[in-house]
C-alpha cells in the first residue's frame, strides 16, 4: 500500500509541530505518511530521512500555491493568524482559506481537516453543550475571521475541530495567561468554582493524526469540539498549576467584579474575556471526536500537566530572566 500524502499549513506552529512529529514517526503496523508542509516566514525542522517535503508559499498569495496540492490525499489547515487588525485577520484566516480550498478543489482533494477555536462561541457561560447544541457569537477579529474560514471549509466538505484551551509543550498563551492573571489577581475568583474545557498538545495532536491515518471518508461538513472528555475546576488548575511551577496558591476570595478592579479591566472587553478564564464556565461536550478517532483522550489535567511541568519552569525561568535583561 502507497504512503498517502498529507499537505499541512502552520506545521511549524504550536500544534502543527506535534502533528508533523507524529505523522513522521509511524507505529510498525502503519505504512506511514508523506508529509508535505507548507511554509511561507517560519523555519520548519524535518527530520532527515523523513517523508516529508518543505514547500515555499503563502496563503495571501494564490499564485504562490499552484500545484501545493497536487497528489494530496488529505488537507490538514492549521495555519491561522491569531490577534492583530481585522484586515489582516480577514486576509490570512478568509482570503487564504478560499486560496488553499481552490486549489484543493482543482487537485480533487477530497479529506479537508481544519483547526478552529471554541472561542467562536463568544463569551459563555458554557456547560457541557454537543456541537449542534450552540449558537456562535465571536466577538474579536481572530474568532471572527476563523468562524468565517470554518464556514468556507464547511461548505467544502471539510471537517473541523474546535479546542478549547491548548496547553504543553509551546504553549506561550493558556498556562502564561494564567500565571499573568496569578500575579495580579491573587485570590479565588468566586472561589475557583467554574470550569473549562482542556486538551493537552500530544492528546490533541494524536486525535488529528488518527484522522489523518484513517483511510475512510470524514464526516463532511461537521464540526466536533477537541477537549478532553472531563472538564478542569479552575480551582483545581491553579493548584495543579501553582504548586508543580513553585507558586503561591492564591489567597482568600473575591468576586468576579472586584477581580476586574483589580486588573483595572473593569470598562475593558478583553480584559475581562482574559479574566473569564478564571471565573467563567466553558466546557464542551467533546466525546464525538474520541468516538470517530479511536484514540484515547489521555489522562487528566494534573497527571498530564505534570509531564509538561518541567518544560513550562524552563520557559517561565527565560521570561523572566528575559525581563530582568531589559529593565536592568
Amino acid at each position: 500500500m502507497s504512503q498517502p500524502t498529507v499537505l499541512i499549513t502552520g506545521g511549524a506552529g504550536f500544534v502543527g509541530g506535534h502533528v508533523v512529529r507524529r505523522l513522521l514517526a509511524p507505529g510498525a503496523d502503519d505504512p506511514g505518511t508523506t508529509v508535505r508542509l507548507l511554509v511561507h516566514d517560519r523555519r520548519v525542522r524535518v527530520p532527515a530521512g523523513a517523508p516529508a517535503e518543505v514547500v515555499r508559499g503563502d496563503l495571501c498569495s494564490p499564485g504562490s500555491l499552484r500545484g501545493l496540492c497536487d497528489g494530496v490525499d488529505t488537507l490538514l489547515h492549521l495555519a491561522a493568524q491569531v490577534g492583530g487588525r481585522m484586515e489582516r485577520c480577514r486576509a490570512v484566516n478568509v482570503g487564504g482559506t478560499e486560496a488553499l480550498l481552490a486549489e484543493a478543489a482543482r487537485a480533487g482533494v477530497r479529506r479537508i481537516v481544519q483547526l478552529s477555536t471554541a472561542a467562536v462561541y463568544g463569551d459563555g457561560p458554557y456547560r457541557g453543550e454537543a456541537e449542534s447544541d450552540l449558537a456562535t457569537a465571536p466577538v474579536s477579529p481572530t474568532s471572527v475571521t476563523r468562524l468565517a474560514a470554518e464556514d468556507r471549509v464547511r461548505a467544502a466538505g471539510g471537517l473541523v475541530l474546535r479546542p478549547h484551551l491548548v496547553y504543553g509543550e509551546g504553549d506561550t498563551w493558556v498556562i502564561p495567561s494564567l500565571v499573568a492573571l496569578l500575579r495580579r489577581v491573587p485570590h479565588w475568583v468566586d472561589g475557583g468554582r467554574a470550569r473549562t474545557s482542556m486538551i493537552a498538545v500530544d492528546d490533541l495532536a494524536e486525535a488529528v493524526a488518527a484522522l489523518v491515518r484513517g483511510r475512510a471518508p470524514l464526516p463532511s461538513g461537521r464540526v466536533l469540539h477537541a477537549s478532553h472528555p472531563e472538564p478542569v475546576r479552575v480551582r483545581d488548575l491553579v493548584t495543579t498549576v501553582s504548586r508543580a511551577l513553585g507558586l503561591p496558591l492564591p489567597r482568600g476570595e473575591v468576586t468576579g467584579r472586584r477581580a476586574l478592579e483589580l486588573l483595572g479591566a473593569r470598562d475593558d472587553p478583553a480584559g475581562a474575556r482574559r479574566l473569564s478564564l478564571l471565573s467563567v464556565d466553558h466546557w464542551y461536550d467533546g466525546s464525538a471526536l474520541w468516538r470517530l478517532t479511536g484514540a484515547g483522550p489521555g489522562p487528566g489535567f494534573a497527571e498530564r500537566f505534570a509531564h509538561h511541568a518541567p518544560w513550562y519552569r524552563a520557559a517561565l525561568a527565560d521570561v523572566a530572566a528575559a525581563g530582568a535583561r531589559v529593565a536592568g
